[in-house]
């Protein structure tokens, strides 16, 4: 899916988008996720997935780079979205999280808990049983869990944007 993200990450770059996460699910006809948001970080609307859906289908029918049948689905990542970019631990502090690792660190693969911070390549958890630093390179699976923090913090910003 590497290849996906390169082929179409500059041109929705261009035309204000970043592509958060893309993923192909099942096998016989495979249903490509692309999951994105806007480079303004205003909310992204019905109307943006389907712009994104145009301007992808389009690049497709030229570079072609999905052999055979697929279905296109474009969202934006939600509220309780995946944290799959460095960045996306920095923009989330404070926010309840579950991780997954790779391997076991420590005797744990799992940790759910605050996002205390980001720096060198470590991802700051702060859980019930105190304070670990995981290695952004170690995650397989991140999210954030809807809490009501996070749903005033996504009120706020729609209230924001809807002001200006």
């Amino acid at each position: 899916m590497q290849a996906v993200r390169a082929l179409i990450a500059p041109p929705l770059a261009d035309i204000g988008y970043e592509v958060v996460r893309v993923m192909a699910i099942g096998k016989d006809r495979p249903t490509l996720q692309i999951m994105a948001e806007r480079l303004d970080e205003g909310t992204m609307t019905v109307e943006d997935c389907a712009f994104i859906s145009r301007t992808v289908s389009a690049i497709f029918d030229v570079e072609d780079p999905i052999n055979g049948a697929y279905t296109l689905e474009v969202s934006s990542p939600g509220l309780d979205r995946p944290l799959v970019r460095q960045k996306d631990f920095e923009r989330y502090l404070g926010f309840e999280a579950k991780i997954e690792l790779h391997q076991a660190l420590n005797g744990q693969r799992r940790y759910r808990g605050v996002l205390a911070g980001y720096a060198g390549g470590l991802v700051t958890i702060v859980t019930e049983n105190g304070t670990t630093e995981l290695p952004f390179e170690e995650i397989d699976k991140a999210r954030l869990i809807i809490t009501d923090e996070l749903l005033a913090a996504g009120s706020a910003e729609v209230a924001k944007q809807g002001r200006a």
